[in-house]
């Protein structure tokens, strides 16, 4: 059994699915397009939709660009208590210092920061990921080791989104996205009909084989 969307045009509202895109462009910072967007579908320009992604932004794009003393300073700026009240994304942005200064053969370096900064996170759930940040060291070409995804894009991108995340959170506003919270909600939906309706019932959800159908 699958879904015709078609079979539900009239209970789903043109705005509401505007207001889904635009709080997904607003959430990953993408301001021009945000923009263009809201003047394409004449929807009601927010202010402080513009201020908060002026604020958010520039952080993003340091820890993307591996300038994370940079990202760490303006997170301390907007909110100087936020990432002492998250350890574990003041870690991640902590250790990816450390790796970008591997990455850039400032071992030593790296072993000044780690011992002054790193410190207090050498024991508890901490210690594993801390561990594999120290073995880079040991690696003539970190980006070719066994730790090769430590240097890469993807985790960059992971530590941007959980400080994002985290912002957003301080700000009293949604960590995750309308879309994000759609997906997520049609899949556990989809995966609990074909429990128990079986081949009588639609298909468990899989986005990456809808975006290919």
């Amino acid at each position: 059994m699958d879904v015709d969307p078609r079979d539900y045009e009239h209970v789903i509202n043109d705005n509401d699915v505007r207001k889904i895109v635009l709080s997904y462009l607003v959430h990953n910072c993408f301001k021009e397009t945000a923009e263009t967007f809201i003047s394409c579908t004449g929807m009601k320009r927010s202010v402080d939709c513009s201020v908060d992604i002026d604020k958010r932004k520039p952080i993003y794009k340091h820890v993307m660009e591996g300038n994370v003393l940079k990202a760490i300073e303006l997170t301390n700026q907007l909110a100087a208590d936020l990432l002492q009240s998250n350890k574990d994304v003041y870690f991640d942005l902590l250790t990816l210092h450390f790796v970008e200064l591997v990455r850039s053969k400032d071992c030593t370096g790296a072993l000044e920061f780690a011992q002054k900064e790193l410190r207090p996170f050498t024991s508890g759930k901490h210690l594993e990921r801390l561990q594999d940040c120290m073995a880079l060291l040991a690696y003539e070409d970190p980006e070719t080791s066994p730790l090769f995804s430590l240097l890469s894009m993807d985790h960059r991108q992971s530590i941007a989104d959980a400080l994002n995340r985290a912002v957003l959170v301080h700000a009293n506003l949604p960590s995750y996205t309308s879309m994000e919270r759609l997906i997520q909600h049609i899949t556990v939906v989809r995966q609990r009909l074909h429990q128990e309706l079986g081949k009588d019932g639609p298909p468990v959800f899989g986005l990456a084989s809808y975006l290919k159908s």
